[in-house]
């Protein structure tokens, strides 16, 4: 099944917009320099979130985990002219290889970043968002959708990243394993919020859409 799972997932990206350029270097890099790679957004998905940016068109938009800055070219593609994104990264020593990226890509003027703990950065963020991207500390997701959630314009489109886990949230490991645990809670709040309607896709780790009614 696994073989066939990534068959699907090669063939998906084979017909997909390929990514540009700068999208590819910035791969490469994040590969060569980094600990955990594999926490990019990567094409299948990036292309994904620069639709959804396109189709939202946001004056202002959120993503709270930047890693090194993929997701977030892909979300500023999106922005209404004179829109900006606010991008939070926890890590400083990441700060040189988004700032890199974001400038090859020409958006380092439509994108601020912010260095430090998103909970503390978010609340000193003006809204309305028009959309959110959450992507940082699973064990924090709720924390997060608890800062934006009234910040966001009606009809803002809010997506959470990582929320099938590895599909650990659909076995017994969301009673004992603490991250598992976390983003089961996460999927069931939302799907019990009534401010949100909301949509759990089997895209990559599982992407969670929700619309602020």
């Amino acid at each position: 099944m696994q073989r066939l799972d990534q068959a699907i997932f090669d063939y998906c990206e084979q017909y997909s917009d390929t990514p540009e350029r700068v999208l590819y270097e910035l791969e490469r890099e994040t590969h060569l320099k980094t600990l955990a790679p594999q926490m990019l957004s990567g094409p299948l998905q990036g292309q994904l979130l620069r639709m959804l940016s396109q189709l939202k068109q946001p004056q202002k938009a959120l993503e709270i985990g930047t890693f090194t800055g993929y997701a977030a070219i892909c979300l500023a593609r999106g922005l209404t002219p004179g829109g900006i994104l606010h991008t939070i990264e926890a890590n400083p020593e990441l700060e040189y290889l988004i700032r890199k990226y974001l400038e090859k890509a020409g958006l380092d003027e439509q994108v601020q970043l912010h260095i430090g703990d998103a909970l503390e950065v978010v609340p000193t963020l003006p809204g309305p968002f028009d959309l959110v991207f959450i992507d940082a500390g699973k064990q924090y997701y709720r924390d997060y959708y608890g800062l934006v959630i009234d910040k966001m314009a009606p009809g803002g489109l809010i997506i959470a990243d990582n929320v099938l886990w590895s599909g650990k949230v659909a076995t017994d490991k969301r009673e004992t394993d603490e991250d598992t645990k976390q983003l089961h809670a996460f999927n069931l709040m939302l799907r019990e919020d009534e401010r949100v309607e909301s949509l759990l896709l089997p895209i990559r780790d599982g992407l969670l859409v929700a619309r602020r009614r």
